[in-house]
Order: structure tokens, then sequence, then C-alpha cells
């Protein structure tokens, strides 16, 4: 299954992320960022279904939070994505 991940510089924004997706009701799991779509080697993310992404980045760019990168992928693939 094809997950996307919307990377963030630190865990406060990505806590923020997660909190407006989630009373938006689109599920996303807050973990760090795999060392492959880290920039400066450290961070977090939110994973997503690939299905979620488009309107999940609608919502945080709404809410005014900077998040990095998207990627998508799967099987421990990712590619960087525009939106």
């Amino acid at each position: 299954m094809r997950m996307n991940c919307i990377t963030f510089r630190s865990i406060t924004p990505a806590q923020q992320g997660q909190r407006i997706l989630r009373q938006s009701g689109v599920e996303a799991i807050l973990q760090r960022t795999p060392r492959a779509m880290a920039e400066k080697g450290c961070g977090y993310c939110l994973r997503l279904r690939e299905q979620d992404c488009a309107q999940a980045v609608a919502l945080l760019r709404q809410a005014g939070l900077q998040f990095q990168k998207i990627y998508a992928g799967e099987n421990g693939q990712a590619e960087e994505v525009v939106l």
C-alpha cells in the first residue's frame, strides 16, 4: 500500500499538524522521519494514506502550519511529490 509522509523540522509542528488532521477526520501517524527523507538528518513526519494526502496538505496550509516536504512511496522507497 502506498503511503505518504509530510515532513516537519521538529516535533511541535508535527504534533500540531496531527491534531489539525485528526480534528478534520484524517488519520495521521506521527513518527521520526526516515533517514532517506530527512534533509538534515532529523525531524518528524506525519504518515498517512495516499488518498488523504491532498486533503491533509490543504488543511495544514489553511491552518498556516509550516511543513518541509511531501513524500510518496512503498516498500522502503520514497520520492518527493509536489501538491
